[in-house]
């Protein structure tokens, strides 16, 4: 891992019990369970899960691959995307990532939430006026594992990666669960919620969704943000197969100066990714601190934008491959 010092100025986001007659203590109703309502099938390797989930309190989709060939229980990795889904049908890794064609010959399920703009992937504390019921950590770790182990021949191993808002995620999802995912792979991401330009630039990424991130952690000094912060809990890191990339903002060979687009790439996605590349520092340089292996892959240039994470995918395969038990 390495050292470099580098601008921080550019990156601001009991249950009641009931008596039964007699005084004797009846026993509690089961919690309703998470079910799959509906499966439609895209092709022989893509399908769309319809989830019935009491957490969330709706349907919500989820996308799978499966391997092209099929060989017995295999082991399940869990991507996310970025802060707001395109298309609410079809996940970004999919239009975008290159996602179906690299894991066709891989022996790995990949589940692909299709996950509400600003969601963080985390149980909020409150349900937001404008953005809803948010309860994806209950969803992601509790409920959607089982199901998707029956559904498509898993076998209870599971991973997760992430880019930019899915990269934070993932880490976080990771160190809070480490009994659910034995590996972890983060692109461009941020670690440090609970520190002034961390939790600003949380809190920026959530309005601009209309949505109030009080609602999702509490107020500035509430524990949460702390709790939920990857840099501040690096120790449950420990034991977790860890890979994280970023770039350096500098534009490199996907760059182009030829359109509006371009420059958009070049200018915000640059900034983006300088505060990226000092959010993962701070990640690396406290795994260091604690003995924690990890890999990082720090890139000489590339901004905050999908083909350097295209590219990044096959190069922390490895590292994924080798926490789900699986080569190639």
């Amino acid at each position: 891992m390495r050292r470099r010092r580098i601008s921080t100025t550019v990156f601001v986001a009991a249950l009641s019990l009931s008596i039964a007659s007699g005084g004797i203590a009846s026993a509690e109703p089961a919690a309703p369970s998470a079910r799959i309502v509906d499966t439609v099938l895209t092709s022989d390797t893509l399908r769309t899960l319809k989830v019935d989930s009491p957490a969330m309190g709706a349907v919500v989709e989820v996308q799978v691959l499966t391997p092209a060939a099929k060989s017995g229980p295999r082991p399940t990795l869990y991507m996310l995307s970025g802060i707001g889904e395109e298309d609410p049908h079809n996940s970004m890794w999919l239009r975008k990532g290159q996602a179906a064609e690299f894991f066709a010959d891989k022996n790995v399920n990949v589940v692909l939430p299709l996950a509400g703009p600003g969601s963080f992937y985390t149980d909020w504390q409150r349900d937001d006026p404008k953005l809803g019921r948010y309860q994806w950590e209950a969803f992601l770790t509790e409920e959607l594992p089982p199901l998707i182990d029956a559904a498509v021949d898993g076998n209870g191993r599971n991973a997760i990666a992430g880019l930019s808002m899915g990269a934070q995620s993932a880490m976080m999802l990771a160190a809070r669960n480490p009994d659910v995912y034995s590996g972890v792979a983060s692109y461009s991401g941020c670690f440090a919620s609970a520190e002034p330009l961390g939790q600003a630039s949380i809190r920026a990424i959530v309005g601009a969704f209309g949505g109030n991130a009080d609602n999702m952690w509490g107020g500035p000094f509430d524990p949460a943000w702390a709790e939920h912060d990857s840099v501040a809990n690096a120790e449950s890191l420990r034991g977790t197969d860890v890979y994280v990339s970023v770039g350096t903002g500098a534009p490199g060979r996907h760059e182009s100066f030829d359109t509006a687009a371009g420059w958009d790439r070049v200018v915000v996605g640059g900034l983006i990714e300088v505060g990226s590349n000092y959010c993962t520092h701070r990640l690396a340089d406290r795994l260091g601190q604690l003995n924690i292996p990890a890999t990082f892959d720090f890139t000489e240039t590339g901004t905050h934008s999908w083909p350097y994470w295209v590219e990044q995918l096959p190069k922390s395969w490895p590292t994924l491959a080798g926490s789900l038990g699986i080569s190639g």
